[in-house]
């Protein structure tokens, strides 16, 4: 074990200057990487701009405006504004996101000009003397060039999990992270040379965590694309058929043909679903959530268990002097002496910090010490003329102890008595000398110290909320499971019978699925048993979601489908968690779960919008093909359908509020209910154009406006359906479009913008067919909503595990 004196407490080396410092920031040997928080400007232009849809609503839009009728040319310009605004809305949470993760970077102490100043570690330089303290993640490569029990996790890298002394001379490396102690290294290698950097740059980059929905939408466009690849000739054909014998004809051919075209691509759809994840990270940054993947948001609807480590989640995370409880009563002054020294050494920790505010130093000199870190669980510091102390851990103290003697406390007796109640207890002991790396021996047990954790205020609301949703809660913990349990009784959760992680079968796969799979309460958890957990439940069918704050939660969370970080969280644990709670309030979370579950249900309802109407368009292409008939709308007029029928409402929809639950299907649920609504809406179209045609003295814009007023009524009905349960703001939408669409035909400038021509007859012909449309729609939204309810659930854990 390394010893530490206490006059070594200095920088080894004043560092650079500040003119070393420049010279090396404009020669770019800076630590600075590129910001992954979101994506680059150009990828931001390319997703919502340079699309294969959008490719062919530019060479259709080119077409049309060759014929010279430019209006009908306007759904090109309709989908170039709603690639603008989505940009715009990616751009506005990109600085917004951005901004956030550079008032949350992480920090780290350099020396220059022998002054110890905190920088973002992005500003890190070549040759910087870096300060290295317990939970610092390690910022660069380098050589220690001072060591004060310097100890550093180095499993990111090497996957060994046991803490590696460093000593002066001794190589460090970016990524890893001080479990112990206090060190100074120079930065050799920084930015994205570094080890850290080059392992971490396809894991940093801006990626996307699965997602239900954007996968069932790429099925769809694959769908999508081959049809429209089919429909084009058949399209061109069918037109010059209908309407081609005179050439002078051309231009409607074109323009027909577009418009039949036009309807089979769902133009909104992608941009709307990305609008509908980038507003959520912008409201979960109002309640400082920083997302850093787009799709967690949706991902975290999906959640139906989530596994908590106790201490910053469940608890303050802040310990507090309770009391001491000697061994004998006569042990009662020095005991305090001795936490007093102990408590105002060199390498405080949580236990220390609180001691210190309750016991004075007694000045004694220490002539050296071994830090604590959570693998030992004990720290030892000896002192001239008062002799060696040790602090840690009962369970693992107890067994090196020397028995009390007649009238002492029986402390083990007593260890298991304070683990019922919730509070932490740490043993003070005396040794003979400093222990060795084989761990301390012959010790006499001094008096137990009780620290008490303040329970979250908002933790029991919070566990009520996950209960009511059906989310599962396992508690996972580093602590005795007892006081594990303890703590969460006292959130009125019954935690069951409590494991010890150290017992669990990890060479049995099946057995340890089950005791995970019926087990809430999980204590003496260690890293690695933390992350098999996850993925037992993962292999059981279970979407994870993993909150932490320490070191040892990264690989939990870099595993668990959603990964949460405390905003005290260490920066290792910041960097692979998908959200980062930056203020650490728990009682966010029900709001986090809601806003994924808001994004997925509302995303449902405006795809079924889309898909109607590419289904809608495929059924007309098909019927008038057959018969022989040309399309029946120009583009113009469906251009009146995309935007006060699907476009606005779809875009106001998707950003309300849905506290509607998730139930997996989502693409089985929108083709339920789109298929059927979509052939009813072409089938009373296209027969009341047919019928419109069969009258023979209507011209070929009345007839189109009978097959327009089918069609719109049939989507008005989707509308309202979709728009269940109703609301005030809803039927106000709804009669906004209603009136707008309504303008269209019974103004001038609406007739001639969208090409309609008005007659009593050909208004109720398509009345009445779109009479028929809504009672289909009725029919099929009902359908749709008992195949939701008749849907079995997402799979829940045993029945011993709810919270």
């Amino acid at each position: 074990m390394a010893t530490v004196a206490p006059d070594t407490l200095s920088p080894p080396d004043p560092g650079l200057t500040a003119a070393q410092v420049a010279e090396r920031v404009a020669a770019g040997e800076v630590n600075a990487v590129e910001n992954v928080t979101s994506r680059p400007l150009i990828e931001i232009i390319k997703t919502n701009v340079f699309t294969r849809f959008n490719g062919l609503l530019g060479m259709l839009m080119v077409m049309v405006m060759l014929t010279g009728r430019f209006l009908d040319g306007i759904f090109g310009v309709a989908a170039l504004i709603n690639s603008i605004f989505g940009i715009a809305q990616e751009l506005t949470a990109k600085r917004k996101l951005d901004s956030l993760a550079v008032l949350n970077a992480p920090t780290i102490h350099v020396v220059r000009d022998g002054v110890t100043e905190s920088i973002p570690t992005g500003d890190v330089v070549k040759g910087d003397v870096v300060e290295l303290r317990s939970g610092d993640q390690v910022p660069a490569d380098g050589t220690v060039i001072g060591d004060q029990g310097l100890e550093i996790d180095e499993s990111n890298l090497t996957g060994e999990s046991d803490p590696m002394p460093k000593a002066v001379g001794d190589e460090v490396a970016s990524g890893t992270v001080v479990v112990a102690g206090r060190g100074w290294f120079r930065a050799d290698v920084v930015g994205a040379a570094t080890q850290a950097n080059r392992l971490s740059a396809q894991a940093r980059k801006f990626t996307r965590a699965h997602s239900d929905v954007q996968h069932s939408i790429n099925i769809l466009l694959r769908w999508l694309t081959w049809i429209v690849i089919v429909a084009i000739p058949v399209v061109f054909f069918n037109q010059w058929r209908a309407d081609g014998e005179n050439l002078a004809q051309w231009r409607e051919i074109i323009v027909r043909a577009a418009a039949a075209l036009v309807g089979l691509i769902p133009e909104g759809l992608v941009l709307l679903t990305t609008l509908a994840f980038v507003t959520a990270t912008i409201r979960l940054s109002r309640r400082k959530a920083l997302v850093q993947e787009l799709p967690a948001v949706e991902g975290l609807a999906r959640v139906d268990v989530i596994c908590l480590d106790k201490t910053g989640t469940l608890t303050e995370g802040e310990i507090a002097y309770d009391r001491l409880e000697p061994v004998r009563p006569d042990l009662v002054a020095v005991a305090e002496r001795a936490l007093g020294a102990l408590a105002h050494g060199p390498n405080p920790n949580g236990t220390t910090k609180a001691l210190a505010a309750a016991f004075t130093s007694p000045d004694w000199r220490m002539t050296g010490e071994i830090p604590f870190n959570s693998a030992r669980k004990w720290s030892a510091a000896s002192y001239a003329d008062h002799g060696t102390w040790v602090l840690g851990a009962p369970d693992v103290l107890i067994a090196h102890c020397e028995p009390s003697g007649a009238g002492g406390l029986d402390v083990a007796a007593r260890v298991r008595e304070l683990a019922d109640t919730g509070d932490r207890v740490v043993l003070l002991a005396r040794a003979d000398e400093l222990p060795d790396a084989a761990g301390p021996s012959g010790l006499t047990a001094y008096a137990l110290v009780v620290l008490t954790e303040q329970v979250r205020p908002d933790a029991a609301a919070t566990l009520a909320y996950f209960k009511e949703q059906g989310v599962t809660v396992k508690v996972i913990s580093g602590d005795n499971p007892d006081t594990v349990a303890a703590v969460v009784r006292r959130l009125d959760v019954d935690p069951g019978t409590p494991v010890d992680a150290r017992t669990l079968p990890t060479d049995d796969p099946e057995k340890l699925r089950q005791i995970v799979e019926d087990t809430t309460v999980f204590g003496r958890v260690t890293p690695d048993q933390k992350q098999a957990i996850v993925k037992s439940l993962q292999e059981q069918g279970h979407v994870v979601a993993m909150t932490g704050d320490g070191v040892n939660d990264v690989l939990a969370l870099k595993d668990a489908d959603i990964g949460i970080a405390m905003g005290n969280a260490a920066p290792a644990t910041k960097a692979v968690a998908q959200i980062v709670l930056l203020d650490g309030r728990f009682s966010n979370m029900p709001a986090i779960l809601a806003e994924g579950r808001r994004v997925i249900a509302n995303v449902e309802r405006v795809a079924n919008l889309f898909v109607t109407k590419n289904v809608m368009s495929a059924v007309i292409i098909v019927a008038t093909t057959v018969v022989g008939l040309s399309f029946p709308f120009l583009p113009r007029q469906l251009t009146l359908l995309s935007t006060f029928a699907i476009g606005i409402p779809a875009m106001i929809l998707a950003l309300a509020p849905n506290a509607q639950r998730y139930q997996p299907g989502f693409l089985k649920r929108v083709l339920a209910l789109a298929i059927p609504s979509g052939i009813a809406a072409g089938a009373v179209s296209f027969l009341a154009y047919s019928d419109a045609v069969s009258f023979g003295d209507m011209d070929p814009l009345e007839r189109s406006v009978s097959a327009l007023v089918a069609l719109l009524v049939t989507f008005f009905a989707l509308l309202l359906a979709l728009a269940r349960p109703y609301a005030v703001w809803k039927l106000a939408l709804v009669g906004a479009m209603v009136a707008c669409v309504s303008l269209a035909f019974v103004t001038p400038i609406g007739n001639q913008l969208f090409q309609i021509r008005v007659t009593t007859e050909s208004i109720l012909d398509g009345l009445i067919f779109g009479v028929v449309g809504v009672i289909v729609v009725e029919i099929a939204y009902r359908w749709s909503q008992r195949l939701r309810r008749e849907q079995p659930p997402p799979p829940q854990p045993g029945a011993g595990t709810a919270p």
